[in-house]
């Protein structure tokens, strides 16, 4: 899917800055950070109006966040039609990348009488298959 696929599946209007930012999201083919976007991003922005693209991005599904630790968030495109699958990530503890692993199912968790999960989120971290090689 492009760009423009995206947007529209979204019915967002297609501007330059929400193209050059998914467009280095396609690019990357893992999930990035917003200094790594801000760095590769095509044309000149301002700082309001890349965080307002990047923000909208955000709560339309068509970006989601990863939390690695209280130093590391990434973002990811979402690959899904359903912003509220949910998947697993994976954080390479060597080279710092991470991916979005599809396919795999988030365990059920199983909460005491009372609590009612909205969100569950896993992050698994290890080597990934090119540091392992090593």
């Amino acid at each position: 899917m492009d760009t423009k696929d995206l947007l529209h599946k979204h019915n967002l209007v297609r501007t330059s800055c929400r193209e050059s930012i998914i467009g280095v999201m396609l690019q990357s083919g893992v999930a990035v950070s917003e200094e790594e976007i801000k760095n590769k991003v095509e044309g000149n922005y301002d700082r309001t109006t890349f965080y307002r693209t990047f923000k909208t991005l955000i709560s339309s599904g068509i970006v989601h966040k990863i939390v690695v630790d209280n130093q590391v968030v990434k973002y990811a495109l979402t690959e899904t039609d359903n912003v509220d699958v949910q998947h697993i990530h994976f954080y390479c503890n060597e080279c710092g990348q991470v991916n979005c692993i599809e396919g795999e199912p988030v365990p059920a968790v199983v909460l005491p009488e009372g609590y009612k999960p909205v969100q569950a989120e896993l992050l698994v971290k290890g080597l990934c298959k090119n540091c392992s090689h090593g």
